[in-house]
This record gives structure tokens, C-alpha cells and sequence, in this order.
């Protein structure tokens, strides 16, 4: 049995640890410093945990006091699981709850980047404490050792995560207050990140005569489909046979980043492009899908790759660059800025006009998709 010299001098470690008490109660440490009374226990062959509170506000008397409660309900017949079910009390099971009710229908890539940023950063850190005993400065501790590792825009992101836990802890009854709302302006602060990419025609030109020389059929259309679309990568790397519908690609919103339904007009070139793909992958589902052939969809590597085989360079072009050449070349033709930026598929950032413009700009757009395929086709 632990004394109360022992819980007071207990040091913290790389890692968080436990240290046995009795009878089912545990005090872990956490690499923070931070104390919480645990009781484990087992039920249905599986092990339980319930955190009691954090010490010192708990004593190790007022825990083992808890213990013995929780020990006289089991006694008597209780499942402690059934009630820890009904009022979760770990992070880790508010989590597990949050993905089940709130992650499900989302897509694959997105379900897997949350997955890897809570087993990774999140749950090591918070997954054993009480909703109740979780605060801001916690939250911020988490997230400045991630910015440590240089990784900002991760740091931001787990913090999101956290606070998307928390506010549906809220809605729930499970929790009062969000502590990721008292950050604001406690991280780093984002920097504008801009896509590298290409906007002087000769070097556009040297880029599309490298694109339509590669020798992969299945890459160098997934290149050239890119560019003539301006098209998002995901989009484009995920796009299905089914999607294709006569003179357009009309692309579900679920696939969407702003889960709004696209229509991407196609030109001659890119539905050149298609014919040509079609013996090659046209009865199956992915337009593009791995040169392997496994039943997936290319990899998001594809395209990056093979801009690097070809002698560009990450400060030179990447894919996502395509779009932002495609923003410049067509803003300084003086083309109407609504419509590019519609067939970019951005949200209007002012509200107000957002709310009111719903014009899809279809038939200009049909005329801008062509014009732009025959800008750059105008290089080669």
C-alpha cells in the first residue's frame, strides 16, 4: 500500500506510468506531473477503468474511501461498466463515442489522418484522465510538445480535434466546458502557406511537353487530367467512371472538401484524355486507379512523384499547383473572378454574398475550362 509520502514524491517519466495502491487502486503519473486516482477492475473478462480525481484535490485517503464504495457496489451486484456507460467518464471513452456517432460516413483518408493524431498525440496524453479534470493548460502542454517537433499545423489540428471531443461531450451531458476555447491565440500563429507553382508560360510550356513525353500512360494522364481540370488531387486521384456524365464530371459532395456537389465541365482535351483511358481501367470503378490494380484508386504520391521524375522540383510545381496557376493565368486574362473561382469550388468568404450568390456560372464556366486547355495547349 502507497503512503502519502510516496504519492507526494512520485516523479513523472517519459511516459505515463501507474503505481498500485490496493484493492484495485492505482495513481498515475503523467509525463506532465500531473496525479489521478484510478480504479481498475475487471468485468466480463475484460479490464475497467473509472478516474476518481486528481491528487492532491483528492487525498489519498478521500480515494481510498472512493474505492471502497465503488468495491461495496460490486459486491452487492452492481456492473460498474453498465454505469460508467451511461456517463462516461474517461476521455478515451467519450472518444470512442465521438468517432462511432460523429465520424461515421466520413472519408476514408480523413477517418485515417483523426485515427493516426489521436493514437499518436491525443490519447497518450489525455486518454486516461476525466473529462472533469481536463483543462486548458493541459490542452496547451499537449499541444506546444508537438510544436516542439516543429510541426505547428499539427499542433493546431489536434487542438481542433480536442475541442470537437469536448463540444460533443457537451452536447451530451457529459461535460460543461470546453478548455480549447480559452487557447485562442496561445499557439504559434499559421502561417500563409502558398502552393508551389508555375505562372511564366515558357516554364508552363517545358512543364507540359515533359508531362505528354512520360512513358506510364496511366500517370501521364493523371498529370495532364490535372492540370486541364485544376481539380483538387484528392478529387482528381479518387475520380470514378460513374462520375463521368457525357460533357462533365460531376462530382459528389460527399468527396467535396466543402461537401457541396461539383460540376467540372470537361474540354475536348480532357475528354480526349478519358477515351484514351478508358480500355485501360474503363470497367472498373477508379478512373485512375493503381497501377497494381488492387481495387484501389492511385495513391496520392502518383502525380508528385512522377513531377519529380520528370526534373521539377517541391519549390518548382507540386499538384495541389495546379490550381493556383490556374487561378493566376486566368485572373490576369481578366476572366470573371466569381466564375474562377466557382469552378475552383472555394465558398465565397463574405457571408453576406455568399449567402445570396447561388449562381453556378455553368455556361461560363463550360467556355473558361476550354479556353484554359487551349491556353496551354497553345504552349506546347
Amino acid at each position: 500500500m502507497l503512503s502519502e509520502a510516496q504519492v507526494r514524491n512520485a516523479k513523472p517519466k517519459e511516459k505515463p506510468f501507474m503505481i498500485r495502491d490496493d484493492r484495485g487502486l492505482n495513481l498515475r503519473v503523467d509525463p506532465s506531473g500531473r496525479k489521478y486516482w484510478i480504479f481498475r477492475y475487471w468485468e466480463n473478462k475484460k479490464e475497467h477503468q473509472i478516474s476518481l480525481g486528481p491528487y492532491p484535490d483528492l487525498s489519498l485517503k478521500d480515494a481510498r474511501l472512493q474505492r471502497d464504495e465503488l468495491q461495496t457496489a460490486r459486491a452487492k451486484g452492481e456492473s460498474l461498466s453498465a454505469r460508467s456507460e451511461k456517463v462516461p467518464q474517461l476521455f478515451s471513452k467519450v472518444t470512442a463515442e465521438w468517432l462511432k456517432t460523429r465520424m461515421k460516413g466520413k472519408a476514408d483518408n480523413y477517418l485515417k489522418t483523426i485515427h493516426f493524431r489521436l493514437r499518436k498525440y491525443i490519447l497518450p496524453e489525455l486518454g486516461a484522465m476525466s473529462l472533469k479534470d481536463i483543462n486548458a493548460p493541459d490542452v496547451l502542454r499537449l499541444c506546444r510538445k508537438i510544436e516542439d517537433t516543429g510541426h505547428d499545423e499539427t499542433a493546431r489540428r489536434v487542438k481542433t480535434v480536442v475541442g470537437q471531443i469536448f463540444r460533443f461531450a457537451i452536447a451530451s451531458g457529459w461535460a460543461e466546458n470546453d478548455p480549447t476555447s480559452a487557447l485562442l491565440g496561445a499557439l504559434s500563429p499559421r502561417q500563409n502557406q502558398h502552393y508551389a507553382t508555375l505562372t511564366d508560360p515558357s516554364e508552363i510550356g517545358i512543364l507540359l511537353r515533359a508531362m505528354k513525353a512520360y512513358p506510364y500512360t496511366l500517370i501521364r494522364c493523371a498529370m495532364l487530367f490535372s492540370i486541364y481540370t485544376a481539380a483538387r488531387p484528392g478529387e482528381v486521384r479518387t475520380a470514378e467512371w460513374n462520375e463521368i456524365k457525357g460533357d462533365v464530371w460531376d462530382i459528389p459532395a460527399e468527396k467535396m472538401k466543402m461537401k457541396r456537389r461539383h460540376i467540372v465541365p470537361l474540354s475536348r482535351q480532357v475528354k480526349e484524355i478519358i477515351e484514351e483511358l478508358r480500355p485501360l481501367t474503363g470497367k472498373g470503378r477508379w478512373v485512375f486507379p493503381t497501377p497494381r490494380n488492387n481495387g484501389k484508386c492511385m495513391s496520392d504520391s502518383g502525380v508528385r512523384v512522377a513531377l519529380r521524375t520528370i526534373g521539377f522540383t517541391k519549390e518548382q510545381i507540386t499538384p495541389h499547383g495546379f490550381r493556383a496557376m490556374f487561378s493566376t493565368i486566368a485572373n490576369e486574362h481578366g476572366i470573371n473572378r466569381d466564375v474562377i473561382e466557382r469552378q475552383l469550388a472555394h465558398v465565397e468568404g463574405n457571408s453576406v454574398r455568399g449567402a445570396y450568390n447561388h449562381a453556378e456560372y455553368l455556361p461560363e464556366r463550360v467556355k473558361l475550362m476550354q479556353w484554359w486547355a487551349d491556353w496551354l495547349d497553345a504552349l506546347d
